[in-house]
């Protein structure tokens, strides 16, 4: 659109600006089956699962975040599959150029008003700053059809009502008039009179519609039947699905990782280059981190013993790697199959961002995009799990059921493979396919469920320490689906896995490097790794089930073969034992 200012004088004022037309709906209204309210997002009519993360501040130091490091890591999320990022509540209003990058990409922000995990005062002078600041970026901000949700503060209505901050009773009325001053009769007041187009939720978590019935503030805003909420365990095994909330929508979620050794260097010396060392534990910014990580690859992995302490440190980082983006895959695909059942009044899922997309430094934290946009392994597993066509497998009492799970806005035929592999052959041990069935558009259903016992027998001789399931979605013999697979064991008890020895031959062909890898076994977690050289693969952290295989590595700048060939080192789980 250009409007045009014609003056007195003969002088004029010409302004272009990008239109856009949109909708946006909350749902909340009663299901069948289920006490409570739903929680989802409509967008131009049609119900959508939002799928993403969390975003925080891209650097300490603002003037740092450029127009191309912005497209670098929402682009990211974009080739993740995500749809969706929440602007956290703690960080930053962005800057134009986010917002701008998002409309162009088409990313939707739930965005916070900049308040989190605190209690605020009420003060006039203190209350005019805020309605200055909210009419400002209301202003500012409203013309981005990226922008689908206001969030009036990041945990605010939990810190009051689960009393982080050890209230006493009878001084908890003046605390929580305090809290409907600030968000609702300015915050919200405001948002309410200068934008129409979109919903205000005043915290997250909260119970929604359920949380202004009870004056403002559930007493439970971690109500499982409204609204959104917050999760996170650090101590129960991230791979028992029942420890997951059957939540409307979870907009936190997550594990912690290290980045890479590459990642590292730059900021540390050889002194720091272990997991105990000042520099570890200086870099870990929450309470027990480094130990949670530990127990949590402990449940199934073997911890690293080589004798070599660098290795060992390296050999760690890639652990907590594989472990953050095993936990983060399981529950998000708790959550995927969740979206159209309702189970013990519990479920229709609909909403997944996990914390958290980007790093404001080189050091441990929940991110699945390191400081400066390398991909750690959750962020390609994100780009698994978020497909829009994806198989989900899991047990439950000795039964392995398959779900097919669609964000699709039309039906698709598919066919569902299911394959066995011992893990001391590159051949299956056996196959079956299923009638080719109808997925339908917008659900999750059941495809398949067999008692494990039952389909380890008819795999002739296996167990659930030798054995381990793929399976994959397809129509008329070409993939629509990621392969996904289950393990029937834990690694560390895994019988036959042998030692991988993998090759690459690196080639060019354009812009785009091919990296053709052949391995002498089945290697689970393969990680191929060109150390700083800026850019991704299409594929990694991958289960190696066949001899031979071809990744593509994408550079983000100029770079050569023989540099790659240089910098590269693949990893698979065998190396760390």
């Amino acid at each position: 659109m250009t409007v045009l200012f014609k003056l007195d004088g003969g002088l004029s004022i010409e302004k272009s600006a990008k239109v856009y037309f949109r909708t946006v709906e909350l749902i909340e209204e009663s299901i069948e089956g289920s006490q409570g309210l739903s929680f989802y997002f409509k967008i131009n009519g049609l119900p959508i699962f939002l799928k993403g993360s969390n975003w925080i501040p891209a650097d300490s130091f603002q003037d740092r975040v450029t127009s191309d490091l912005l497209r670098l890591l929402l682009q990211s999320a974009v080739d993740a599959n995500m749809n969706t990022l929440r602007v956290w509540g703690g960080g930053i209003y962005e800057q134009d150029e986010f917002y701008r990058l998002c409309d162009e990409l088409g990313i939707m922000v739930w965005q916070d008003f900049m308040f989190a995990c605190a209690l605020y005062p009420t003060d006039q002078g203190f209350l005019d700053s805020v309605r200055t600041e909210v009419a400002h970026q209301i202003r500012r901000l409203k013309s981005h059809p990226s922008i689908i949700i206001w969030g009036g503060n990041n945990e605010n209505e939990a810190a009051l009502m689960m009393n982080w901050f050890n209230i006493h009773t009878s001084e908890l009325h003046t605390y929580i008039n305090d809290y409907v001053v600030l968000y609702v009769k300015n915050i919200r007041q405001i948002v309410l009179a200068r934008d129409k187009t979109r919903p205000f939720i005043i915290s997250s978590p909260t119970n929604g519609a359920e949380s202004i019935e009870e004056g403002w503030l559930s007493a439970n805003p971690y109500d499982k039947n409204f609204g959104d909420v917050h999760f996170y365990d650090y101590s129960n095994d991230c791979w028992n699905w029942k420890i997951f909330p059957k939540a409307r929508f979870v907009s936190e979620y997550g594990y912690q990782s290290w980045p890479s050794f590459s990642t590292l260097e730059k900021v540390s010396s050889e002194n720091d280059w272990s997991y105990n060392s000042e520099f570890s534990l200086h870099r870990q910014h929450h309470a027990g981190g480094n130990n949670e990580m530990l127990l949590q690859i402990g449940f199934h992995f073997k911890l690293p013993k080589n004798t070599d302490p660098l290795q060992t440190f390296k050999d760690t980082i890639y652990l907590t790697q594989v472990m953050q983006a095993q936990c983060v895959k399981i529950e998000t695909e708790f959550y995927r199959r969740s979206r159209s059942e309702i189970v013990d009044g519990k479920g229709h899922t609909m909403g997944a961002l996990y914390w958290q997309l980007n790093d404001i430094w080189q050091g441990p934290s929940w991110a699945s995009l390191e400081y400066g946009g390398k991909w750690k392994m959750l962020h390609y597993f994100a780009r698994h799990f978020f497909a829009p066509l994806l198989p989900v497998g899991f047990e439950d009492q000795d039964a392995f059921f398959i779900y097919g799970v669609s964000d699709l806005h039309s039906d698709c035929k598919a066919t569902l493979t299911v394959r066995v592999h011992t893990w001391n052959s590159l051949e299956p041990l056996c196959s079956s396919e299923t009638e080719r069935f109808v997925m339908e558009a917008g659900k999750a259903v059941l495809l398949y469920k067999e008692q494990v016992p039952a389909l380890l027998g008819r795999c002739g001789n296996c167990t659930r320490q030798s054995c381990v399931v793929s399976f994959y979605l397809s129509t008329d013999n070409q993939l629509v689906s990621p392969t996904n697979h289950h393990f029937l064991s834990s690694l560390n008890e895994t019988v036959g896995l042998q030692k991988a020895h993998i090759t690459a031959n690196i080639s060019q062909q354009g812009d785009t490097f091919v990296f053709d890898l052949e391995t002498s076994a089945v290697a689970p977690f393969v990680w191929l790794d060109v150390g700083s050289i800026p850019g991704r693969f299409s594929d990694n952290g991958f289960l190696m089930t066949e001899k031979t295989r071809t990744i593509l590595f994408y550079p983000w700048k100029p770079t050569s073969k023989s540099e790659l060939e240089q910098s590269f080192h693949v990893t698979s789980l065998t190396d760390t034992y």
